[in-house]
């Protein structure tokens, strides 16, 4: 052995050895530093999880409730990449607990999840793996509706008469000791503020128990119709004419008439019950003769509405001749005085730009009388619905200015104003911050 050891053959087999073993070192290296770092080789296992994968629950949905059960669980799939690939894209597995044995019993279980559709290949963990459900008898009850709705919202003095629900009664289904708890089926019709007139809309029904906390059930139907009746009180009263001012010298007012006698006043109950009466200032300033005009019903304080805005007002006179003696006024429309009133018409500006304000000096608040000439048919014809005064401010800066009053009355008649033109100011408007 020793003289083998020391033979040349010896160190040159080592060597040869040593080399061999080298090569092979460097070969495995270069091939492990040319593989895509990341990617796995063929057959090589690899996890994915999924989450919030929906749960489906198998049992008698005619006879029993499930309660308690997870919506949705998390899964850790294992297995290749192609086949992680596939269960992501495709999802043809689901995630269930089984109670569909027919002899399943009503209380607290603790179930497992089941997966089905997987390919074999590949490992599922499910998170949870088990669910503790309530299993419970099915009960069907019917309740009657109640409509519910925010009354703070109705327009002032307006109120609800009646409020009916159809179908009047729902049947809700649910876990037995949930069906014993509902106290309250309401049906909720919401408003937008300031109602002021009878509504008929859909609304969702919810059940509800004593601390009104909504309950999870099954209702049929879902929505009723709900129709409320809306009015607001109302009392008829009479329009008094009251004279204010004086004819002219020699005429005397002996009657004065008023179209409508009566008007309907509309508001809270309390306020009705305080006004007997509706008094309708007539002013007799100049006037000359008989005479017809319109006059604006002032409307009561703390009254929401009102029947007629605008009353006629016939106006009948006598007049004292030279001699001192009194001469009725004649009584047919030919030979009574042409002339009729309308009084207090609002003159309308036009043009004028969005950025400007503008407001009356004369006639103050922007109102002016009118009194028509005509034949005593269009004269009767004539209301203050076809009469418009207008100002052409379009091209006016800011300053005041005098502009004169444009007429258009839809009628063949004459007119004239106590005066032609308005005085205004326009000023630039202030936007607020």
């Amino acid at each position: 052995m020793d003289r083998f050891m020391n033979s040349p053959w010896f160190f040159r087999i080592v060597a040869f050895a040593l080399a061999g073993l080298l090569f092979t070192s460097v070969n495995i290296e270069t091939d492990s530093s040319k593989r895509p770092i990341g990617l796995n080789t063929p057959g090589q296992m690899d996890t994915e999880t999924i989450e919030d994968i929906p749960v489906e629950i198998d049992y008698d949905q005619e006879n029993l409730v499930v309660t308690g059960a997870p919506q949705t669980v998390d899964i850790t799939f294992e297995g290749t990449k192609a086949q992680l690939i596939t269960i992501r894209n495709q999802r043809e597995f689901r995630v269930y607990i089984d109670l569909s044995d027919p002899e399943i019993t009503v209380g607290e279980k603790r179930v497992p999840l089941k997966i089905e559709g997987m390919n074999e290949k590949v490992t599922a963990t499910i998170s949870p793996k088990y669910a503790t459900v309530t299993v419970q008898e099915r009960v069907t009850k019917e309740f009657s509706v109640e409509p519910e709705f925010n009354r703070s919202l109705l327009e002032e003095g307006y109120t609800v008469e009646k409020a009916v629900v159809s179908p009047a009664a729902v049947k809700i289904t649910g876990a037995k000791d949930v069906i014993e708890k509902v106290s309250f089926v309401k049906a909720n019709v919401e408003l937008n503020n300031g109602i002021n007139e009878s509504i008929n809309r859909q609304a969702t029904v919810q059940a509800f128990d004593r601390d009104l906390n909504k309950l999870d059930v099954v209702i049929d139907p879902e929505e009723v119709t709900v129709s409320v009746d809306i009015n607001i009180p109302s009392k008829r009263v009479p329009v008094v004419p009251v004279q204010t001012g004086t004819p002219d010298n020699g005429v005397t007012v002996t009657d004065i008439s008023v179209d409508p006698k009566e008007i309907t006043l509309y508001g809270k109950e309390s306020v009705l019950n305080a006004i007997n009466e509706v008094s309708l200032p007539v002013s007799v300033n100049d006037i000359e003769g008989n005479t017809e005009i319109e006059v604006p019903i002032i409307m009561p304080d703390n009254i929401q509405k009102m029947s007629r805005e605008m009353a006629t007002v016939n106006i009948k006179t006598e007049k004292q001749d030279s001699a001192g003696n009194e001469e009725e006024a004649p009584e047919d429309e030919e030979a009574a005085a042409q002339t009729k009133t309308i009084n207090n018409l609002l003159i309308q500006p036009v043009g004028l730009n969005d950025d400007m304000e503008l407001e009356f000096v004369s006639p103050r608040q922007g109102r002016s009388n009118i009194t028509l000439l005509g034949d005593p048919d269009e004269l009767r014809k004539a209301t203050a619905s076809n009469i418009r005064l207008s100002i052409n401010v379009e091209r006016l800066e800011e300053g005041r200015h005098e502009v004169a009053i444009q007429v258009n009355v839809q009628n063949k008649v004459k007119w004239e104003l106590p005066s032609r033109n308005a005085t205004v100011t326009i000023t630039q408007r202030n936007e607020e911050t």
